[in-house]
């Protein structure tokens, strides 16, 4: 394996994965920042091949088959000293691993099964919503405007390789989101909607829309179809964390799909 030793701040190599910590730099480039062994083995084995393979002395110790793994997909293989990889690092304790890798292309899935994301601002509950829509089969994720970056290394980590799974599929608007839908019934999760989501009949195409109450404001004006469901809940509890929310209806939907 051919290893280049990265010494100075300056490295064009360094200074292009530094740059990808920035959502635009990620959109104009068309590549994430995959930080962690667990992240990256899940990368390469759903057949992504990094650019760049970054990593410390001692994670080159610790890790030799990751590295072997890379370099076997065609990575460069890029060692630097700890200080230099804390610029590019995004967690508290590094592993001492990281590739640029580009950015996945999934096509969506045809089980009519599909998930909305407005409003949705935490990376880390964004993450987990991604998590259980691939584990719910979810033939995709539209993104609207507004909602944080799913690419973001936040994200990334919380979402523990659905990303490499299923179609995430920003809307530049809602028409444009409403086109990727046709033929789905459209439904909106709603602490005080008056139906309760197990009285939906999952089985045909239907879209989960999740977001806030400003989020179901808009999405009932702009689309009229939409039917507000709820989850039932204790007195005095007004809401569920909006991944929670997301994770138990998907699963009636699956419920209802996995009957003979």
């Amino acid at each position: 394996m051919r290893i280049i030793d990265i010494t100075s701040a300056a490295n064009p190599r360094l200074k292009l994965a530094k740059s990808l910590r920035q959502r635009r730099n990620r959109r104009k480039y068309q590549q994430i920042l995959l930080e962690g062994e667990r992240l990256i083995a899940d990368s390469l084995s759903a057949g992504i091949s990094p650019a760049l393979f970054f990593f410390t002395p001692a994670a080159q110790a610790r890790h030799p088959q990751l590295l072997a793994r890379a370099a076997d997909a065609g990575a460069q293989l890029l060692r630097l000293p700890d200080h230099l990889f804390a610029q590019i690092s995004d967690t508290v304790t590094p592993q001492g691993v990281l590739a640029v890798s580009p950015m996945p292309q999934i096509p969506p899935g045809h089980r009519g099964l599909a998930l909305v994301l407005d409003g949705v601002r935490d990376p880390g509950n964004l993450g987990a919503i991604l998590r259980t829509a691939a584990a719910a089969d979810a033939d995709q994720v539209i993104v609207m405007p507004g909602v944080t970056d799913p690419w973001s290394p936040k994200a990334l980590r919380a979402g523990m390789g659905a990303h490499f799974r299923i179609a995430i599929r920003p809307a530049p608007s809602a028409e444009k989101a409403l086109s990727w839908l046709d033929g789905h019934a459209l439904y909106f999760a709603d602490a005080h909607a008056p139906t309760l989501y197990t009285r939906i009949d999952w089985t045909p195409a239907s879209a989960l829309i999740l977001g806030g109450e400003t989020e179901r404001a808009r999405m009932i004006d702009l689309w009229p179809q939409v039917q507000p469901i709820a989850i039932p809940m204790a007195r005095g509890v007004e809401s569920l964390n909006v991944a929670v929310a997301g994770g138990v209806i998907l699963y009636e939907a699956v419920r209802q799909r996995s009957k003979d």
